[in-house]
């Protein structure tokens, strides 16, 4: 039987988010809970994300999406990687 400090060392203690520029807006997609904002600007996205969160969390225990109390927050921006020039010879 797991004890309550073993369970809280199984849980996770950050939120991760993948961020993506779509045609007009900056996506954030988070993979540990059901949320999903857009946003014009990055600064805008991040506050999205933060309140999106927050009320996905509201009056819920974070333990059962199995997140730490105090999980913090990781957002990691996916870059489109630049066509490849090459010089002619």
């Amino acid at each position: 039987m797991l004890t309550n400090l073993a369970i809280m060392r199984r849980m996770k203690r950050i939120i991760q988010v993948r961020v993506s520029r779509g045609d007009k807006y900056f996506v954030a997609e988070c993979f540990d809970l059901p949320v999903v904002t857009q946003a014009k600007t990055l600064d805008e996205l991040m506050a999205n994300v933060k309140e999106a969160i927050a009320l996905q969390l509201e009056g819920e225990d974070p333990a059962d999406f199995g997140l730490a109390p105090d999980a913090s927050i990781l957002a990691s921006y996916e870059l489109e990687p630049e066509p490849q020039v090459h010089a002619k010879a």
